[in-house]
């Protein structure tokens, strides 16, 4: 699909979303839970605790707050490394707590998830790799070494055996999939959102176009008059002044000059079809124009439609259907052998296109994902031949798609023969299929919900 210059944003780049601000005041909820937690086992329960090693170990973590606090401006957004580096010091700093308070007995040992879910949601696959491994690292060695917890009378509080070693596996089992949950769901919200910005973008560009043609058509209506009237005046003192050369030829070049605005007025009318009188369109018009830049690609493409050519149906020229048609049509002109068919046909409940190629088709593994963003699969040297500017994300389907449903339709995505069997080859020798299906009164100008009567194109008033 068509190239665009909107790419996923890498972790790297989201790693910068989070403010240095947000991870302080985290840290501030831990120090005050930590706190509560050893006074409560201290005075409620009456536990024997390593009180000073605890108090230095959660003292380090004050200390680190402060100093990110007076040394670093508020609006400090972290980096890749040092969001992972603050991470890596609560992980270390919360395995030394619960090496001071049971390990693995402590049943705040579950704690330890949370500075991989962190990881996993903001940072980078190779970060969260690299913390996950510490914390099963932190949970083994806790696991077999720690001090016990112990009561006023002496008495060891601990699990048995066999509970630590699932608690072990459990919290294993629990950082690597917690961690791979989290990068792939976090991964799939941040391609739909980029994917989103980059369909905006998109449509916004159409729009302005569409906007650009209006303001031309405009210009080109408006400016006719006051062109003919100088070019009838220039030709009354051609023809006036015989017998003066010098201004004859200057009220020749007046007229030349005339007729050179008008040909470029009409040049650009051609391309300024936003006229309020065309805000509609036959559906057929509209298709051609979306396939116009395409047209001249070195593949044939063929318009048909399946019905009375004089019930046409007029169809609102929205920017989203024009330029979502354009990119499926691009798609086909791009992996078409060399011919591109474009067939219409209507009733008096819908309005269907089917876009269709005598390529290679889709590929069958991913018919049931075409549409997502982003969608990466390895590319052929056959693919980098054909198309050798193209990265294969997806985004272009998932543009057309999404602008296309926009507007009302309904996509369907298919293939009139299978690619990996050479033995099926029909006459027609069909790829790609590409079905766009509207409920009439979606589109269908006269019977459009939005549709209402033009009137007169009005002066814009400054």
């Amino acid at each position: 699909m068509p190239e665009t210059s909107v790419r996923p944003l890498s972790g790297d780049t989201r790693a910068n979303w989070i403010r240095l601000r947000t991870m302080i005041l985290l840290r501030w909820f831990a120090i005050g839970g930590q706190l509560t937690a050893i006074t409560v086992a201290q005075h409620w329960y009456g536990l024997q605790l390593e009180l000073g090693l605890c108090y230095f170990v959660i003292g380090a973590s004050v200390i680190a707050n402060l100093v990110a606090i007076f040394v670093f401006p508020e609006n400090k957004r972290l980096s890749e490394v040092e969001n992972m580096l603050m991470v890596m010091f609560d992980l270390l700093q919360l395995s030394f707590l619960l090496f001071l308070t049971g390990g693995l007995h402590n049943p705040f040992a579950l704690l330890m998830l949370g500075p991989v879910t962190i990881s996993a949601a903001v940072l980078t696959l190779r970060s969260t790799v690299l913390l996950g491994s510490t914390a099963i690292l932190m949970v083994s060695i806790l696991s077999q070494f720690h001090l016990p917890l112990r009561t006023e009378a002496g008495m060891i509080l601990e699990i048995p055996q066999l509970f630590v070693f699932g608690n072990w596996i459990a919290l294993i089992i629990a950082i690597i999939f917690i961690s791979a949950y989290s990068v792939r769901v976090t991964s799939e919200i941040h391609s739909m959102s980029d994917a989103l910005a980059a369909t905006q973008m998109a449509l916004a560009r159409e729009q302005k176009l569409t906007d650009l043609g209006g303001v031309v058509a405009a210009a080109a209506h408006e400016l006719g008059t006051p062109l003919a009237t100088i070019k009838l005046a220039s030709g009354e003192l051609y023809e006036e002044l015989t017998d003066q050369p010098d201004l004859q030829e200057d009220a020749a070049l007046i007229r030349e000059q005339a007729d050179r605005c008008r040909d470029i007025l009409r040049d650009m009318g051609r391309a300024g079809k936003d006229d309020l009188h065309m805000h509609h369109a036959p559906l057929m018009a509209v298709v051609e124009e979306a396939a116009e830049p395409h047209m001249g690609r070195g593949k044939t493409v063929h318009f048909h439609h399946l019905g009375d050519p004089m019930l046409q149906p007029r169809i609102l020229r929205k920017p989203e259907v024009i330029h979502g048609l354009r990119n499926l049509i691009q798609n086909a002109v791009d992996f078409a052998d060399s011919d591109v068919w474009i067939e219409a046909g209507w009733s008096d409940d819908s309005i269907s296109l089917r876009i269709m190629d005598d390529g290679l088709g889709f590929p069958p593994h991913l018919l049931g994902r075409i549409g997502d963003p982003f969608m990466r699969r390895r590319r052929t040297d056959g693919d980098r031949r054909l198309r050798p500017e193209y990265e294969g994300m997806g985004l272009g389907l998932f543009i057309a798609k999404t602008l296309l449903e926009r507007s009302g339709a309904e996509l369907r995505f298919a293939n009139g023969r299978d690619p990996l069997d050479p033995s099926n080859v029909p006459q027609t020798n069909m790829g790609a299929i590409v079905e766009v299906t509207w409920n009439r009164q979606k589109i269908d100008a006269p019977r459009a919900e939005t549709a209402a009567g033009l009137g007169e194109n009005q002066p814009n008033v400054a």
